[in-house]
């Protein structure tokens, strides 16, 4: 095997993912990676069908998850690779997340029709389905509408250079701070999650710090570390060469093992292709399975 790993995948499971976990296998044994991570937002539905899907292919997956937390009034997204898909624990965090992320999303909608756009409320949640309606999956719903194309506001992400990229370039535009349609974040508190971590079984890993709604400082990793963080995205498609460079030497520094993750969607992400990343190693799974932070 040639020992490629990707920590942060996207299935079907998550609201904003296309592919089905049985998919995501099969495109991780066309690409030649050994370990994949289905990571889904605030769910751990892909399991355990997933870990034997990859048994049989022979690639291996593993359990975890992206729990959606604030620290210090901004969005940060928590990897657990390894995590118990059975932990009451678990399953408690993804509650809370659930209700909160469900009120914060209603609000959205509401300021959207509010501004005109072709959305409702009941079309929100029917579409989601038993998945939690994130700000960039409300957005390709309205921009998948028929009605979308009579929107003036809304040319601009139709037109054929933006269309990869649309749902991405509203949520900037309408749900980023300071946006029309901004509602102030409401989740878990990332150092309450990291407290209950051990209880799940999951190793933490913060994804792609430098994303924009993020800015993850050194200051920042120094507090999460002391908190129990094991693990630093480094390699993802959120960062520019000087971001990776630089998170590496802080994870370098710090003693967080670094990781790769492609954060793969599908149509939400059309830019990302599967692979994109392939910088991730099996020796990263093996030092976080194996709790080395060097």
């Amino acid at each position: 095997m040639s020992g490629i790993v990707d920590l942060h995948i996207h299935s079907s499971n998550s609201s904003d993912g296309d592919f089905s976990p049985a998919e995501l296998v099969g495109m991780a044994v066309a690409e030649g990676f050994q370990a994949i991570s289905i990571t889904d937002h605030d769910s751990v539905a892909s399991y355990p069908e997933a870990v034997e899907l990859g048994r049989r292919a022979g690639v291996e997956v593993i359990p975890g998850i992206e729990v959606t937390t604030l620290f210090d009034d901004r969005e940060f997204h928590l990897l657990l690779p390894f995590v118990d898909h059975r932990s009451e624990t678990l399953a408690r965090i993804i509650d809370k997340v659930g209700r909160a992320r469900l009120s914060e999303a209603e609000e959205r909608v509401e300021k959207l029709r509010e501004l005109g756009l072709p959305i409702t409320w009941e079309e929100v949640r029917e579409r989601s389905g038993k998945n939690l309606p994130l700000g960039v999956s409300i957005a390709a719903m309205i921009l998948a509408k028929d009605e979308a194309r009579g929107v003036p506001r809304l040319a601009s992400y139709l037109e054929s250079k933006n269309r990869k990229s649309a749902a991405s370039l509203f949520y900037q535009d309408f749900f980023m701070e300071g946006r029309p349609a901004f509602v102030p974040k409401r989740s878990v508190d990332l150092l309450e999650v990291m407290a209950l971590v051990p209880e799940t079984g999951g190793v933490p890993v913060l994804s792609h710090p430098g994303a924009p709604f993020q800015r993850t400082t050194r200051e920042d990793l120094v507090r999460l570390k002391d908190a129990g963080l094991r693990g630093l995205e480094v390699f993802t498609t959120y960062h520019e060469p000087d971001q990776t460079l630089s998170y590496a030497e802080l994870a370098e520094e710090l003693g967080l093992v670094p990781t790769a993750g492609s954060d793969f969607h599908g149509q939400i992400k059309r830019h990302i292709p599967f692979g994109a990343v392939r910088e991730g190693r099996y020796w990263m799974v093996e030092r976080l399975r194996n709790g080395r932070g060097r």
